[in-house]
């Protein structure tokens, strides 16, 4: 099978496409094509018209990634036709009529509960003290507290926004569980990802593990983009 060399990033709530810097890095020294998705966050048709861009820019397959909401938004953009393969990195993975407000609407027992503010204009914030421990608790505590202080607003309508033909249905999928995420409950990852008929690989990471752990991210997309389990 022909290795995909083209690779579109899209990031999730909360942060923007800076973040993919590391992957980004790695991905390009191995030859890879890579793009970088900056969802405005407003609302999940917006965020996937605008992945749809960046893939209509793409002069052939594509392996599509998503961290975190970002995998709303590859679910409803990724059925494009430049779309190869799918790679969920701590993501959610809606299926057809589901966001990611019913995804989070019943956590499990003892999940740790991410510190989203009371929306204030549409828009939704992470707690700024508690932010380092619940979204980036394995980076040190300047980064992660540097990421609480630059803050993307995340639309509410981009929480609410509905899937309407998840992509991972027609595509294959590969799904990178971040098992000390205090952000999307590991089990829940796993969750989804079986659902999905996805290829799973676990790290010890945070949810911010595109940061913590760029290599086993990257790794994983490589996987994805020679369609290998």
């Amino acid at each position: 099978m022909t290795t995909t060399h083209n690779v579109v990033l899209v990031h999730g709530g909360f942060v923007d496409g800076s973040g993919w810097q590391r992957v980004y890095h790695l991905l390009r020294q191995d030859g890879y094509n890579v793009s970088v998705v900056q969802n405005p966050t407003l609302s999940l048709a917006g965020d996937a018209t605008a992945t749809r861009q960046i893939l209509d820019l793409q002069d052939g397959p594509t392996v599509l990634v998503g961290h975190s909401y970002g995998g709303a938004v590859i679910s409803e953009a990724g059925t494009h036709s430049a779309v190869s393969a799918l790679a969920y990195i701590a993501a959610f993975a809606p299926d057809k009529g589901e966001s990611v407000n019913t995804l989070i609407a019943d956590p499990p027992p003892g999940a740790p509960v991410p510190p989203i503010l009371p929306p204030i204009d549409g828009f939704l914030f992470l707690d700024r003290e508690k932010f380092p421990a619940s979204f980036a608790g394995d980076l040190p505590l300047a980064e992660a507290s540097f990421m609480a202080d630059s803050q993307v607003p995340w639309g509410v309508d981009a929480r609410a926004g509905a899937v309407s033909e998840p992509a991972w249905r027609s595509k294959p999928s590969w799904y990178l569980v971040a098992t000390d995420d205090r952000m999307i409950p590991p089990p829940a990852q796993r969750a989804m990802a079986e659902r999905a008929g996805a290829s799973v690989s676990e790290v010890a990471a945070s949810h911010s593990v595109y940061l913590s752990q760029p290599e086993a991210v990257a790794a994983l997309i490589k996987r994805a983009a020679a369609g290998t389990p």
